[in-house]
This record gives C-alpha cells, structure tokens and sequence, in this order.
C-alpha cells in the first residue's frame, strides 16, 4: 500500500495484492485493488503517480504484469486506466447480496517503461 499525502492530510492511496488471480484468463496474478484519490484532489496528477509507483513496485518485483477491476459504469475511472497503458480484457460482476454490478477487467503488460505509461 502507498499513500499521498498533504500537510492536513491524505490525498489517495494504492492498494496491491499477490495471488490474486484475475476472473479472465491472464498470467498475471497482481492485482490493483484500490487506487482511490479525494474527489478534491483530481486533476493533480495524484492518481497517475500512485500508479506509477505501484507499476514500478511491480517491475522491480519481477511480474510482467498486474491487472484490476473497474465498475463498467465509471467511465473516468476506465478512461484513466486505458490513457494509461491498461487494455480492456474481460468483464465480471461485482456481486453485494442479490445484485450485480458489471465491472471491467483490465490488465498492463510491462513490456514498456513504466515512466511511458504513467
């Protein structure tokens, strides 16, 4: 997990898993679970310097890739991923009591440099 943060607080967090195996057929079993940013704080390239940090934490660790899950709904959110290298590979549900929410898989092959993508 990583943290930004301000002189009153913080700003956003990532948060990464291991063997976390992605609900599509991909290798990669490094999961994003949560890149969060205070609404307040969009657009100050927060997100995209979490990310950055946590694709770098995944080439130094030596996977090839991660992926993530992103509500289908949230079009920033998956604009973002995909402005940042990440490319749409499946589709699951996001399951609270009786319903569904459809959610995007998306996954990022570090075969480039990371300060590219991020």
């Amino acid at each position: 997990m990583w943290v930004s943060q301000n002189a009153v607080g913080i700003d956003g967090f990532l948060r990464m898993s291991s063997n976390s195996r992605a609900p599509v057929d991909i290798v990669s079993d490094l999961e994003i679970v949560t890149l969060y940013v205070q609404p307040r704080h969009h657009g100050r390239g927060i997100g995209r310097k979490l990310l950055k940090t946590g694709l770098q934490y995944c080439s130094d660790i030596g996977r090839a890739s991660t992926w993530l899950a992103v509500n289908a709904e949230n079009e920033k959110a998956t604009a973002f991923y995909i402005a940042s290298g990440f490319e749409k590979v499946g589709e699951t549900h996001f399951r609270i009591g009786d319903r569904a929410y459809p959610n995007n898989i998306l996954h990022f092959r570090l075969n480039r440099s990371v300060a590219d993508n991020a």
